[in-house]
């Protein structure tokens, strides 16, 4: 793709400026600079991959918006081939940053949709997100439409025993879910290096938004370890406490990531996977 012609096709305003960023998954990231002055993100489909992986991440930017316009920035452009948003000048995160941001991500999560999914379907990396909505329990969406599709695609890293293991937590998933929550306006695939520090608050970029369950972002923020994440999970509880033995559930919510891993990266993933799925079951 000639970058600066379709973001100059896609804005309808010269490029002054471009600066390469690098490559990751199936697209190429840069920082643009028009004509009008505009500081632009850009992110840019490589020819020949899924034409609908940037179309549903920005439907997925704008819903998340509608919850929180302050935490999510606004798409300025996107088509099936690329994805237009403000440039985020990036500061080191803060005590104080991370306790706005978890205020902040407990407003967003209150906006509550209508059902558990969404209305398209998604992406986490390249890999297609099943969003069929549903107004049952969380549990069951849960097993059926992060689960059990990527446990399938696993199953040659895992093995006969660790297919078992997740099979396990699959048929107790209704007893392993914990209380009953209304569906939360989640950003999905929500590990720091999907939170921008910008200007003393935190932007989310790259999200798998939709209707989910609240504690999946909190456990997606522990996977991998985030900034100060103590004052961002006060923060949160400041404005919406979490319900009791939250922190029981943090492996079964870091299932679907772990798989997702274990997919995309191989066996190096299968060891957390299995010992997270243990916790699990263990409550």
């Amino acid at each position: 793709m000639d970058v600066p012609a379709h973001l100059a096709d896609l804005t309808g305003v010269p490029v002054a400026r471009l600066d390469h960023l690098g490559r990751r998954h199936a697209w190429t990231l840069h920082r643009a600079e028009l004509t009008d002055g505009r500081d632009t993100f850009v992110k840019a489909l490589i020819d020949g991959d899924a034409s609908d992986v940037l179309t549903a991440e920005a439907a997925g930017l704008r819903w998340l918006a509608e919850g929180h316009p302050g935490l999510i920035p606004p798409v300025l452009a996107a088509d099936p081939h690329m994805l237009v948003l403000p440039w985020q000048p990036p500061q080191s995160p803060t005590p104080a940053a991370a306790e706005r941001f978890g205020r902040d991500l407990a407003t967003l999560h209150a906006a509550v949709p209508g059902a558990f999914g969404a209305s398209w379907d998604g992406y986490i990396a390249t890999l297609p997100l099943s969003n069929t909505p549903s107004t049952g329990e969380w549990g069951g969406w849960y097993a059926e439409h992060r689960l059990a599709p990527y446990l399938s695609a696993a199953a040659p890293e895992l093995g006969r025993d660790g297919v078992r293991l997740l099979d396990r937590v699959i048929d107790r998933i209704a007893e392993l879910a914990g209380p009953p929550e209304p569906p939360a306006r989640i950003h999905g695939d929500l590990w720091s290096g999907n939170i921008v520090w910008t200007a003393g608050h935190a932007v989310l970029i790259d999200p798998a938004a939709h209707g989910g369950h609240r504690e999946t972002d909190l456990a997606m923020l522990a996977l991998f370890g985030a900034p100060y994440l103590d004052r961002i999970l006060a923060g949160y509880q400041e404005v919406t406490p979490l319900t009791s033995g939250w922190r029981h559930r943090i492996p079964l919510h870091q299932l679907h990531p772990l798989l997702v891993h274990v997919v995309l990266f191989g066996g190096s993933y299968r060891a957390m996977l299995l010992a997270a799925a243990t916790s699990a079951l263990a409550g």
